[in-house]
């Protein structure tokens, strides 16, 4: 529980963790880290590195509930994929008016980030390949679920989710559509994912866009 030893120091150390329980995929061609930004990035960073793999970005937004931005109510992905919880839009009796205006908002946002974070460059080419979704944790999980049903129309060999932290409930509702999926810790009560983090910091533009180009070659402190 929070005020406890926590399981990881940072992202990237949490990175380095579940780097060592993907070891069976390292020094593959066929693999591929894609994160989900912004804070999936330096989890995925380390990832890449220990699987001498290569890193890029799959942009997924959440769907903030209007008022309560930190509850989902779906998500939006690249590749043109919305997920919604019917479930949480009729008992919280959230509005088509509000639902279309933050679906809008939050495309608006994920086409700025693809255009940011790939400076013109294409995304990568996905089929027969396997594909390592990575972010930092689940918490409703409605962002990897949309980050799933996206990359799932682009044919991967095989899709594996793996984050350091997420409630157990998690394992059975991505186990169902992810091939496989790595979890680094468990921790019941879950709290939340930054709990379990030292330092769960905002992660910055910049600071994607750092790791990125280290991934390609470049030095990164």
């Amino acid at each position: 529980m929070p005020g406890s030893p926590k399981p990881f120091s940072d992202r990237r150390h949490a990175g380095r963790v579940l780097g060592q329980l993907l070891g069976r995929f390292a020094k593959r061609d066929d693999a591929i880290v894609l994160a989900l930004p912004r804070g999936g990035v330096p989890v995925g960073f380390e990832v890449a590195r220990e699987l001498h793999a290569p890193l890029d970005v799959f942009l997924v937004r959440k769907l903030g509930v209007p008022g309560h931005e930190e509850l989902a109510m779906g998500a939006v992905a690249s590749g043109d994929v919305t997920i919604v919880s019917r479930e949480i839009i009729r008992d919280l009796r959230i509005s088509d008016d509000d639902l279309r205006s933050t679906t809008a908002r939050e495309i608006e946002e994920l086409r700025r980030r693809e255009r940011l974070y790939r400076a013109g460059s294409p995304a990568p080419a996905l089929t027969g390949r396997i594909v390592i979704l990575v972010d930092d944790g689940l918490a409703t999980g409605a962002s990897m679920l949309a980050a799933v049903s996206a990359v799932r129309r682009m044919s991967p060999k095989r899709l594996v989710v793996a984050v350091p932290v997420a409630p157990v409930e998690s394992r059975a509702e991505l186990g169902d559509v992810a091939d496989e999926l790595i979890i680094a810790a468990t921790p019941e009560p879950f709290f939340s994912v930054g709990a379990w983090y030292d330092d769960f910091s905002q992660i910055t533009d910049d600071e994607v866009g750092r790791l990125l180009a280290g991934a390609n070659g470049k030095t990164v402190a």
